[in-house]
Formats: structure tokens, C-alpha cells, sequence
């Protein structure tokens, strides 16, 4: 069940957090686009789990997907707790449809190719680009809730994001999670003029936080994924 799982995982990853452009984020209010997002996850899972008579796996990806989509825009505006609730629904769904898979009349496991591939891509996606949405959301609020004015080059907080957790997520795939520490050492002295700053500190280190958090757990959960 466990690697049935880690596929489907993998593809909703992929589906919302590589597949996915702006365009189509914008504008999935619109029934079209919504489907279109759907079959595009649904396919994507289909690729994946490589079970190419197994219509039920895709077909149950595409209902619940777009459930779940409609359901969070009922919500209105995108925050840092719909999100969580919107990809927790989508995970949950995934863990089950994984169980009915395997345990089901026609019991299957992933006897396809590109395993350890997939589970890599898909978390270096959720890394870099999945914790990036929440960790945006997050410290938006934050910056609005204290009216605070950051200097600085357009997008270079979030770009500056990607890059951390990228290099987490590489320290972890070369088993050398110990130069992590290096890094933030690094941050703090390239930032420590703003340190002196003490709701500019607190923010940076909010969101510093964050960043290494989320690395560090999707890093982590990726690694035990490819071992399975």
C-alpha cells in the first residue's frame, strides 16, 4: 500500500505544483479550467502508477480532485489555513483510494518502472515550489497584519525561499544534512544588519523557520519514500 500510495502522492505533487501555471490557478473558477486541471491530475496518476487497466485509480483521482477544488472555492480568498485544509483533503483521499487499490477485490501493487524518480521529482517539487505557496500565504499575512515595509528586489524573498530549501532538500539526498547548519549560519550573517530591526528580526526569523521546517519534513518524508 505504501508505494501505491507514495505514486499517487507523487502525481497530485506533480499535478498541482508542476502542471499547474498561473493562468490556470487564476482562472479555475471557470468550469473548464477546473475540469481540465482534474483530467490533467487524473492523467498524471495514470502515467505514474502504470496500472494501464486500472481506470479506477484516474477516474477517482479526477472526482475527488475537483470535489475537493470546488469545495475550497466556496471559501473565498486563498489563505495560509484553506490551503492546508485543501492539500490535507487531497492527501487523505489519495491514502484512501491507495487502501481500496490494494485491499480491494483486485488487490494491486506498483510493479511499474521510474519508482524512486518519481517520489525524488515530486518532492524536490514539493519543496521548492509546494512549501513556497504555504510559507507565502503565511508571512502575507503577516506582513499585512503589521503594515510592514520590506525593501528589497520584486519575488526576492520568495526566490531566495526556492533556493534555501532547495539546497535542503539536495543536502538530504546526498546524506549530508549537517551542512543545513552552515546555511542558516549564512543567512544570519548576510542578514545581520537587519537583525537590529525588531520586527523586521522577528519576521525574517518567522520565515526562516518556516523555510527549514518545511524542507526539513518534506525532505525527510521523500527519503523514506524512495527506501520503501
Amino acid at each position: 500500500m505504501e508505494k501505491i500510495a507514495a505514486i499517487l502522492i507523487a502525481a497530485h505533487f506533480m499535478g498541482d505544483f508542476f502542471l499547474q501555471p498561473k493562468k490556470m490557478v487564476r482562472n479555475k473558477r471557470l468550469p473548464l479550467m477546473l475540469i481540465l486541471h482534474g483530467a490533467i491530475h487524473a492523467a498524471t496518476t495514470w502515467l505514474l502508477l502504470q496500472l494501464w487497466n486500472c481506470w479506477e485509480a484516474p477516474l477517482s483521482v479526477f472526482a475527488f480532485h475537483t470535489i475537493i477544488d470546488l469545495t475550497k472555492q466556496r471559501f473565498g480568498r486563498e489563505n495560509a489555513a484553506t490551503f492546508i485544509a485543501d492539500q490535507t483533503a487531497h492527501l487523505f483521499s489519495l491514502i484512501v483510494l491507495a487502501g481500496f487499490l490494494t485491499h480491494g477485490a483486485e488487490g494491486v501493487v506498483f510493479s511499474g518502472i521510474g519508482y524512486q524518480l518519481f517520489t525524488g521529482f515530486a518532492g524536490l517539487i514539493a519543496t521548492i515550489r509546494g512549501a513556497g505557496f504555504l510559507i507565502t500565504l503565511f508571512t502575507r499575512e503577516l506582513i499585512n497584519r503589521n503594515n510592514l515595509k520590506l525593501d528589497g528586489l520584486q519575488n526576492g524573498e520568495a526566490l531566495i525561499g526556492q533556493l534555501e530549501r532547495g539546497l535542503i532538500f539536495l543536502f538530504f539526498m546526498a546524506g549530508q544534512p549537517s551542512i543545513i547548519g552552515f546555511l542558516l549560519l549564512a543567512k544570519a550573517i548576510l542578514r545581520f544588519e537587519e537583525s537590529k530591526k525588531q520586527r523586521q528580526a522577528e519576521y525574517i526569523l518567522v520565515g526562516t523557520l518556516l523555510n527549514f521546517a518545511a524542507a526539513t519534513a518534506i525532505s525527510s518524508a521523500t527519503l523514506w519514500a524512495m527506501r520503501l
